[in-house]
């Protein structure tokens, strides 16, 4: 049974890596049809679990752990990102999740989408602030995530969410990742977190992911 377990979730993942659809099998099944990445995410730590909204709903909003800055001491920055989902009509709500997340800092207030023309945005892309390596300094990996919101079916023009106050304390953005294809927003992510390393220089967050989902017809049936 554990070789079998082991072997779905090796598949399930494989698949995500390369951006091909799939139907999780799950109390929320999703139907992933992109994984959005960027190329600046730092490599330290280890990738946690896919975490995904309720099948139906889409991310809305977001908010994040931040630890301030420590003067003389060891910084960590981004800690974590959480998701807000809700489902198309605005209406139903899809819970609040996140992947694993650092133990430093605590939760900024959430921001949300807003609606263009009555309707309804989601998250549909991401650009990621990341401090580059610096060797013998003090790294901190990850510092914040900004997304561009746009409506389900592609309709309206993406405009850029940003919590305040629109960057963190170190690091540069990247390059912006791709975008959600048409009829499909952000419905899922994965974190890469480093644990505590006791006496060493901690990063905690340090890269993530988030996935595409397009509407499941075959749900619930």
């Amino acid at each position: 049974m554990f070789r079998q377990n082991f072997c779905f979730l090796f598949t399930f993942l494989s698949y995500l890596s390369i951006g091909y659809s799939f139907v999780l099998l799950s109390t929320a099944p999703r139907r992933v049809v992109k994984v959005l990445k960027v190329s600046n995410g730092a490599w330290w730590g280890n990738w946690g679990p896919p975490q995904f909204c309720a099948e139906g709903t889409y991310a809305v909003g977001y908010a994040m752990k931040i630890e301030g800055g420590q003067g003389g001491g060891d910084d960590t920055s981004l800690n974590a990102v959480s998701l807000f989902c809700m489902g198309l009509d605005d209406v139903r709500f899809g819970g609040k999740i996140t992947s694993i997340q650092g133990i430093w800092g605590h939760w900024h207030s959430n921001v949300s989408c807003h609606k263009v023309e009555g309707t309804p945005t989601f998250l549909t892309a991401f650009d990621l602030q990341v401090e580059r390596d610096l060797g013998g300094g003090d790294d901190t990996g990850a510092n914040y995530v900004k997304f561009k919101c746009r409506d389900f079916a592609a309709a309206s023009t993406p405009y850029e969410l940003a919590a305040p106050p629109g960057h963190g304390l170190y690091g540069r953005t990247g390059s912006w990742s791709d975008t959600c294809p048409q009829n499909s927003a952000i419905c899922g992510l994965r974190t890469r977190v480093e644990r505590p390393l006791d006496h060493g220089d901690d990063t905690a967050l340090d890269n993530v992911e988030f996935y595409c989902c397009e509407e499941n017809m075959e749900a619930g049936k």
